[in-house]
């Protein structure tokens, strides 16, 4: 019995691990635009403000969709949905890389949201569901880690890709991603069937329930935190001494840090409980903010120390999604789809919002894009804390 147990938790586990090939093309997809952001605005003659907000659309759209689309796609054998929305979004990208101008872009990027919104609630939902409760912090670490990985190594590569062959290159290589991985899950993963069809009211009732309402700011508030700045980490970076050419490296390094947080905090939120990994990452992404906006302020240019604060930084921004996932399950058990679809809108929301304030305070100062970062990473450490129980 033991060993049919321990075979059926490998199976489990290993089945994670295509979902995460599809997370990672999306998420490649999702943060590809921080590493030529200022040569696409450019190209479309926009300001580079204006065309980060891409980024705010897209997430804007991924968190009003999500429940949407959850609802209406509920039925659908989940195989069969999660390579349509691979399928979506290698034909959005495509729409992005050719592009005309700023409307279309931004049409397209709301296609990629839609592609987006069905595809990473479903993986996380389908690998809960394949292992036992024990390991679904592990599970989930797995199919986050698609997201991260791409951060890691998807974006840096569209980096060069686009400094190399321009950035709409870089979308179309993105597109073809997509559609690749798109094939390789419909030829790996198992037929499943789709669920119960959720009415869209009683999905958004969970949002009445206490202990689901205690939960999801928090995730908004920790993404806005990071992306305050991120998606506008070119000329962040400028202004802590890191040179335009060596941005790929800082992104890598970013993504690094994210793929070590995200793994280790699936592991230790299933020994120690999420609470306590949440902790250490809001006030790790605190304190790397602030000595990062220090740095901008003072004009200091220590690379090295700059490096490790940005590795840091990534690390805390994806170590809070496992456990957060794992609390909003344990609040509702019954509805783990529901609350990891809510879950993905709010980490969007909060891509979104951090987005948009960082796109309203670039223009005036870098050192008040990490000053307003660091508060609502501060805000995040103060809410955890205020409602852990």
């Amino acid at each position: 019995m033991s060993d049919v147990l321990i075979s059926t938790r490998h199976r489990g586990l290993a089945a994670t691990l295509v979902l995460a090939l599809g997370t990672f093309a999306v998420g490649t997809d999702a943060f590809v635009v921080a590493g030529f952001l200022p040569s696409m605005a450019e190209s479309l003659h926009t300001t580079t403000a204006a065309a980060g907000q891409s980024v705010t659309v897209f997430a804007v759209a991924y968190a009003v969709l999500a429940p949407v689309l959850a609802t209406a796609t509920a039925r659908v054998p989940r195989r069969t949905l999660l390579v349509a929305a691979l399928a979506v979004l290698g034909i959005a990208n495509i729409g992005s890389a050719i592009a005309p101008n700023l409307a279309v872009l931004i049409a397209s990027r709301v296609l990629a949201a839609a592609g987006a919104a069905v595809y990473t609630p479903g993986a996380g939902a389908v690998s809960a569901a394949l292992v036992p409760p024990e390991l679904r912090g592990r599970a989930l670490s797995v199919v986050v880690g698609g997201l991260t990985i791409a951060t890691a190594l998807g974006v840096p590569l569209g980096d060069v890709a686009g400094a190399w062959l321009g950035w709409r290159a870089a979308l179309g290589l993105v597109a073809a991603l997509c559609l690749l991985v798109g094939l390789g899950v419909y030829l790996i993963m198992p037929a499943l069937p789709g669920g119960a069809r959720v009415p869209l009211r009683n999905r958004l009732a969970l949002l009445r329930r206490r202990s689901v309402l205690a939960v999801l700011p928090l995730t908004v508030l920790g993404m806005g935190a990071s992306y305050t700045i991120y998606a506008f980490s070119v000329p962040a970076l400028k202004a802590v001494g890191v040179a335009e050419n060596a941005t790929t490296l800082m992104l890598f390094l970013y993504g690094l840090g994210a793929v070590v947080g995200n793994f280790l905090s699936g592991y230790t939120t299933d020994r120690w409980g999420p609470t306590r990994i949440l902790a250490v990452g809001y006030l790790s992404m605190a304190l790397a903010l602030a000595l990062l906006g220090w740095f901008a302020w003072t004009g200091s240019t220590a690379q090295p120390v700059v490096a490790f604060l940005v590795l840091v930084w990534g690390a805390s921004t994806w170590t809070q999604t496992p456990p957060q996932q794992t609390r909003l399950i344990d609040a509702a058990p019954s509805e783990a789809s529901v609350v990891v679809s809510l879950n993905a809108s709010a980490i969007y929301l909060g891509i979104g919002t951090g987005t948009l304030l960082g796109g309203l305070l670039i223009t005036t100062s870098p050192t008040l894009v990490y000053a307003a970062a660091t508060t609502i990473a501060t805000l995040a450490a103060g809410y955890l804390f205020a409602t852990r129980g």
